[in-house]
């Protein structure tokens, strides 16, 4: 008997998922052994990152299940068809399902075989967000009526019963295995303490949704609170934003001041005036000639850019002292982030000029939670490991679980602290939940989402279809070409 193949899991794309909210997704047509092992096995390190291993052999089950019944799903589109039956008349698929089990498995490598040829995926989606675990089944058939009907009924009946051990001695049924199955799955998941509210079917837009959402475990969000105040206390800590920089945005923001007033005071500070030349001339503006002075920097920039800028090189000063090898990595993506974002402003928001003005500063700064985080861990390291003894979890998952899920609210506690604009403060906060943001800052917020993802997705640490659809389809993009063409301009420049 031949070896199964085990496919290895990257665990560092499991990490960078759980970090940074986007979907892992994994694509077939057949399901062979080695996949659904595949799949299960990214499962058990997507748990295991978030300290939630106990759930792993119940959903295990859940997942192998629901692959499988998408599987038989796609099976019977193709079988139905080349049966010259209406899969959807009821007549026709009670006649199609006598013989259907029997006929597809003395030939079942021709049907997967036609699957494949005709498209009829079977997607598995994790993905964790909003302090919550979605996993997703979605296949290439929508359900019948009757088919949604006899599932509901199953789950329904499911819900009388006490424990997995009674349903399944109730609800035995040799008609059709699958609804026994979700029947199980329904009862496991009540073992959890869920209900019935956090498994869905849909079907939409051609397809099957198996949907289980998962809160983090209480234990966990304890966790997470207990980190959030620790770092609060850090916030407090912080210290204040540059003097000569905070009087220069007062400068630019009072209605009397003078464009001259404003550039001799940028004038007067020679190390800022540097910077400022410096972040003027440098890439992310790709400016026609070099900027030699204040009075033409303001002319490029604007106000609210060169407020912007003044902004970013307050930060830096506060957040590059002491950095770390890791916090200098995130620097570098940063700074390609607000290249990209400026670039993708100013291609995709032309009648919202204040977006392209302030997208350079948002996608420099976007990460400042998770540089924070970085630069500080050595300094909280034995608070850090203390409080992961008194909760008996390790402090790689504690330290997973604040740099990813609440970098964006750390970013923004600094942010309100040293009194930037809301709209920046609100894409710190949103900046890997660009649903949540709020309608004035929501377009500017998915820029940096974009300009995030493709950074990532230049360095190959993402696949397209973990990329928000609903994102891609505000900017007008409809395929993995055109993604990957402008990423491929966009990295190409930012490189020279």
């Amino acid at each position: 008997m031949a070896q199964i193949k085990k496919i290895k899991v990257d665990k560092e794309k499991v990490n960078l998922a759980i970090q940074t909210g986007i979907p892992l997704t994994v694509t077939t047509y057949t399901l062979p052994v080695e996949m659904e092992g595949y799949i299960v096995d990214i499962l058990s390190v997507f748990l295991h990152h978030l300290n939630m291993d106990s759930y792993f052999e119940g959903l295990a089950y859940c997942v192998k299940e629901l692959v499988n019944n998408a599987k038989k799903a796609n099976t019977k589109r193709i079988y139905f068809t080349g049966k010259g039956l209406d899969i959807k008349k009821l007549d026709d698929y009670e006649k199609g399902m006598e013989n259907f089990k029997m006929d597809t498995l003395t030939n079942i490598d021709y049907y997967l075989e036609e699957q494949r040829k005709q498209g009829y995926f079977i997607k598995t989606i994790y993905q964790m967000r909003n302090n919550k675990i979605k996993i997703e089944i979605r296949n290439r058939s929508e359900l019948t009526v009757f088919e949604y009907k006899r599932i509901h009924d199953k789950i329904t009946r499911a819900l009388q019963y006490a424990s997995v051990e009674e349903g399944i001695t109730q609800l035995l049924d040799e008609s059709e295995g699958a609804g026994l199955g979700l029947a199980i799955m329904v009862l496991i998941l009540r073992k959890f303490g869920l209900t019935e509210d956090n498994y869905q079917i849909l079907s939409e837009k051609g397809e099957t949704i198996n949907r289980i959402i998962i809160p983090l475990d209480k234990s966990v969000e304890e966790n997470i609170i207990s980190l959030s105040r620790e770092f609060a206390n850090l916030v407090d800590g912080l210290p204040e934003f540059p003097e000569n920089i905070t009087q220069i945005n007062n400068l630019i923001n009072s209605p009397t001041s003078k464009m001259s007033d404003i550039a001799k005071k940028i004038s007067n500070d020679v190390a800022l005036t540097g910077d400022l030349l410096k972040m003027v001339n440098s890439a992310a503006y790709m400016l026609p000639h070099p900027c030699q002075n204040i009075e033409d920097a303001v002319k490029y920039a604007g106000l609210r850019g060169i407020k912007n800028l003044l902004f970013s090189i307050g930060s830096m000063e506060n957040l590059v002292a002491n950095s770390t090898d890791k916090s200098k990595k995130l620097w570098d993506h940063s700074y390609q982030v607000g290249f990209y974002a400026y670039n993708l402003a100013r291609n995709f928001c032309r009648k919202n000029k204040s977006n392209i003005e302030d997208s350079y500063v948002c996608g420099l700064l976007h990460d400042m939670g998770k540089i924070v985080f970085e630069n500080a861990r050595p300094n909280i390291s034995t608070k850090l490991e203390s409080l992961c003894k008194q909760k008996n979890v390790s402090k790689e998952i504690f330290e997973n679980l604040i740099a990813g899920c609440n970098h964006g609210e750390i970013g923004a506690c600094i942010a309100e602290k040293w009194n930037f604009p809301s709209i920046l403060t609100d894409v710190l906060r949103y900046h890997h939940n660009p649903e949540n943001a709020p309608e004035s800052s929501k377009e500017l917020t998915a820029i940096i989402y974009l300009a995030d993802m493709m950074a990532h997705y230049s360095e190959g640490l993402i696949d397209y279809v973990q990329i928000d659809n609903e994102v891609l389809e505000y900017f007008n993009i409809t395929s993995e070409e055109q993604f990957q063409g402008i990423s491929e301009r966009l990295s190409s420049s930012f490189r020279r």
